[in-house]
């Protein structure tokens, strides 16, 4: 199974954030970023972070990508 950040693009963008806005105002390091964007697991308490930023839930930013049995 694998994490998709792509609700958390979708919302920046309809509240016209920047990813380095978002990042500069919650003061989150670099690698962070680079594992969001990479849709890398960060830690929860990062993305509770994000939710507090947004006022949103942790359904409203992230979900779980099940991938094909092979």
């Amino acid at each position: 199974m694998k994490i998709s950040y792509k609700k958390l693009w979708v919302r920046l963008i309809e509240r016209d954030i920047t990813k380095p806005q978002m990042r500069k105002d919650l003061n989150l390091a670099t690698g962070t970023m680079s594992k969001l964007n990479k849709g890398e697991e960060v830690a929860l308490s990062v993305l509770l972070r994000i939710c507090g930023y947004l006022d949103c839930d942790i359904g409203d930013i992230c979900e779980v990508v099940r991938g094909n049995k092979e």
